[in-house]
């Protein structure tokens, strides 16, 4: 199969593209994946170890297992257990999705935690690496960090579209 292009074709199918961002590869694959250059690696990486941690104390809050909580959320026990675990690891959209089901939190905010997206407003990318930062392991959460878990539910639960 051949197709016939014509550059003004082309130049059509740009300029309708004007301002949005054209690639190939994972990001033609998956529209919602931006990356910069430069710090963008070592951010995400500090947000996606706040995602994890927020994952892990929200499990705890909630009483569940890492296997109960993979069974509520219909999603593999090695992604949570990655999620948690691992800042490298890169969740995917679903697994996003059913998690902010599961805690009631926005979606898009956990993308953007994840490094999946870039928010133009990405305040709470850096409330969430300051939150980990201060919540400390422990087998049961402290006042302090269920008052810490709360402010950042509430920050994560806020609808993006009234922004």
């Amino acid at each position: 199969m051949t197709f016939d292009i014509s550059k003004t074709w082309c130049r059509k199918a740009g300029a309708r593209e004007d301002g949005f961002d054209v690639g190939a590869g994972f990001i033609a694959a998956d529209p919602m994946f931006t990356h910069e250059g430069g710090g963008a690696e070592e951010s995400s990486e500090a947000s996606r170890l706040a995602l994890g941690r927020f994952i892990n104390l929200m499990r705890r809050d909630h009483g569940l297992s890492i296997e109960a909580l993979a069974e509520k959320a219909d999603i593999e026990i090695g992604d949570l257990l990655c999620l948690e675990n691992n800042a490298a690891h890169l969740p995917d959209v679903r697994t996003l999705y059913q998690l902010s089901e599961v805690f009631g939190v926005s979606q898009e905010k956990l993308m953007g935690l994840s490094g999946l997206t870039h928010a133009i407003d990405d305040d709470y990318v850096e409330e969430a690496v300051r939150y980990a930062a201060k919540s400390a392991s422990v087998e049961v959460l402290t006042e302090d960090e269920r008052a810490i878990l709360n402010g950042l539910i509430s920050v994560l639960s806020e609808s993006t579209e009234h922004k």
